[in-house]
């Protein structure tokens, strides 16, 4: 259920750059960890540190992160904030690469079977 946005070509420069940051902001594997714990459930820092195993000031820096960029919100329960996915988006874009990353390792399976085979 993605809207598709009518992205004009070519690409206006503060579109490419906002376009770059959203990479920049995926290209680190713990906010992979992080996105992938919270596409279950919101959870806490401390569920997060559970579920990844990285230390409190490792998931904060991280979650720092995901929050500025937009891919993550946070509301206060008490003394603890709650984490959890603003833009379920960030989930088609994974799916799409982890089907590009199938096909590059079906291909190179393939190249490698009809070599040995050879």
């Amino acid at each position: 259920m993605s809207a598709t946005a009518n992205v004009p070509h070519p690409l206006p420069e503060p579109l490419v750059e906002a376009i770059a940051e959203r990479f920049r902001v995926l290209a680190e594997p713990m906010r992979i960890r992080l996105l992938d714990a919270l596409r279950e459930a919101p959870a806490t820092v401390t569920g997060l540190q559970e579920a990844t195993g990285a230390s409190q000031q490792t998931v904060s820096k991280h979650l720092g992160v995901l929050l500025r960029s937009g891919l993550v919100s946070r509301r206060k329960e008490g003394n603890f904030s709650r984490y959890e996915i603003a833009d379920e988006g960030v989930f088609e874009l994974c799916e799409q690469v982890c089907g590009g990353l199938r096909r590059q390792l079906d291909e190179l399976d393939a190249l490698l079977r009809g070599g040995l085979d050879g």
